[in-house]
């Protein structure tokens, strides 16, 4: 199971910290993605880490903004946004893959969370 959290309400050029955390497996295992999905638009990779060495990336949308890291005592995956755009509004999706490589592909992943909501607005 995923669960995510630390969505919420921030301004635009501000900074929030997403956490999905693992039960009953260990995330290190396995491939994490952030995804995200808008109203009325597809879902977007976002950032993703792989497992064992945690080499990962980031879509050019992000890079320079958000950074994807991993806690593995806490068995938890981080996203940290800063200088946060409108544009960035979605519902967020932590996901894990199984393979353990990590994509930008929904399709490869195997366990979702439930989604946080982040609303970048003035």
């Amino acid at each position: 199971q995923l669960v995510e959290s630390g969505g919420g309400l921030v301004q635009p050029g501000g900074s929030l910290r997403l956490s999905c955390a693992g039960s009953g497996f260990r995330l290190d295992y396995y491939g994490v993605g952030w995804f995200r999905q808008a109203p009325g638009k597809e879902r977007e990779g976002v950032s993703y880490i792989s497992s064992g060495s945690g080499s990962g990336d980031s879509a050019d949308s992000v890079k320079g903004r958000f950074t994807i890291s991993r806690d593995i005592a806490a068995n938890v995956v981080y996203l940290q946004m800063n200088n946060l755009v409108v544009e960035d509004t979605a519902t967020y999706y932590c996901a894990a893959d199984a393979s353990g490589w990590g994509t930008f592909g929904a399709a490869e992943y195997d366990i979702w969370g439930q989604g946080t909501q982040v609303t970048v607005s003035s």
